[in-house]
């Protein structure tokens, strides 16, 4: 779980291309800063987005034609500029990318989503982006498709490609879902997180895929945290294109298909974790035994956003009395005395007090690359869980220095 997929063309759903170029947006030599996601065929949309007051200029595009109508065709999303806080030329500039590459594709601009991101509060370089968009449409009709290129091109501070692929069986008819992802700082939830793009072949209606995505973010994207920063660009959208069958998925279809969904989606998020700026280990925090899911979800929210238990993570140390303070002040009732705490497999904390361990034992624990801390209330069934990873002294260095 958790681990990239090879960015090969072959795995894509049925219908889909893939097409990265460097368009010379990104300030960063030679790197790929221009991606389009492209469906041979009329496909519908659904769309979740960040909730941040001051979202970017494509943000505000995307959700408004995602309501209006979910049909699409493409999708393009430039790195190197958020295209946020940019005011009416950045809606301007929005715009005028999709007409462009819609005129260019021989398509219509309402059948094409617009994503960016980058530095806040810098205009699009319109001479860059036009150049891009005429090279990115005329590979969609004489040139080679790179899912590799495409992904990289999203990318900014990320130190790896993010991908993930799952497939699914109807009667005899196997579909696939496929996405990718990017982002590693100011991630926390408030829709999904940073930039991400899921594909599949299965025919879904429009409201059955917009449900399922909704359903289905809460319990992973909207379950991850870096920094406890929700940027202005947040998007992510999941394209169906039918290609795989004719017909609408059956009840029992689209529940197998949720499935498929959630499993692509939570390798996404759980990568993101992993590659979060500086970050050296990724940790899941469970909370089980909650009288309610969102009770549980707000104690697993604290404790993998808590600063102090993060830094502790970075350290490998067995500071479990941080665990404790966070939960205490999330806002939730419990009884501090049945609260039990365990890191991996090893009970720390039994009752809301210290339990018998070897510290060296749990300091082993903590230094591998991927941590599990489960705390059980015995208050309830419910349980929620939430991806997090550890502060560094490198996340301050990257961010101190992001502009400059």
């Amino acid at each position: 779980m958790g681990r990239s997929v090879p960015l090969k063309n072959s795995d894509l759903p049925e219908g889909f291309r893939l097409f990265g170029i460097r368009s010379g947006i990104s300030s960063k030599p030679g790197k790929k800063d221009l991606a389009l996601f492209w469906s041979d065929r009329p496909a519908r949309a659904a769309g979740v987005f960040t909730k941040n007051l001051f979202s970017a200029a494509p943000v505000q595009y995307c959700r408004k034609k995602i309501k209006k109508s979910s049909s699409a065709r493409a999708v393009i999303i430039n790195s190197g500029c958020a295209n946020a806080c940019t005011g009416q030329q950045g809606m301007a500039d929005t715009v005028w990318t999709a007409k462009e590459l819609a005129a260019r594709l021989g398509i219509v601009s309402n059948d094409v989503l617009v994503a960016s991101t980058g530095v806040i509060g810098r205009h699009l370089p319109r001479p860059a982006l036009g150049r891009g968009i005429k090279e990115i449409a005329e590979l969609v009709c004489t040139g080679t498709p790179s899912t590799d290129d495409a992904v990289r091109a999203i990318m900014t501070t990320d130190t790896r490609p993010k991908a993930a692929r799952a497939t699914f069986v109807v009667g005899s008819k196997t579909f696939t879902v496929w996405g990718c992802a990017k982002g590693a700082g100011m991630i926390h939830p408030n829709m999904a997180t940073m930039l991400s793009v899921v594909l599949t072949d299965a025919p879904l209606t429009a409201r059955s895929l917009q449900d399922a995505l909704t359903q289905v973010v809460r319990r992973t994207f909207n379950c991850v945290s870096v920094d406890g920063d929700t940027s202005t660009n947040d998007s992510l959208f999941l394209l169906s294109n039918g290609g795989g069958g004719i017909r609408p998925l059956s009840s029992k279809g689209l529940k197998s298909f949720k499935s498929a969904l959630e499993e692509v989606c939570l390798s996404l998020s759980t990568q993101i974790a992993a590659d979060g700026e500086g970050a050296t280990r990724v940790a899941w925090i469970f909370v089980q035994g909650a009288r309610t899911e969102k009770d549980a979800h707000q104690l697993a929210a604290t404790v993998a956003t808590s600063a102090l238990v993060k830094t502790a993570l970075h350290g490998a140390d067995p500071n479990w009395g941080r665990i404790l303070a966070a939960l205490g002040r999330a806002g939730v009732p419990l009884d501090p005395n049945r609260v039990d705490v365990r890191i991996g497999d090893v009970l720390v904390c039994r009752r809301g007090g210290k339990a018998d361990y070897s510290e060296k034992a749990i300091h082993a624990l903590l230094k591998k690359e991927r941590v599990t801390v489960v705390i059980d209330l015995h208050q309830g069934k419910a349980w929620s869980r939430y991806a997090t990873c550890d502060y560094s002294k490198d996340y301050i260095t990257i961010n101190a220095d992001y502009t400059t």
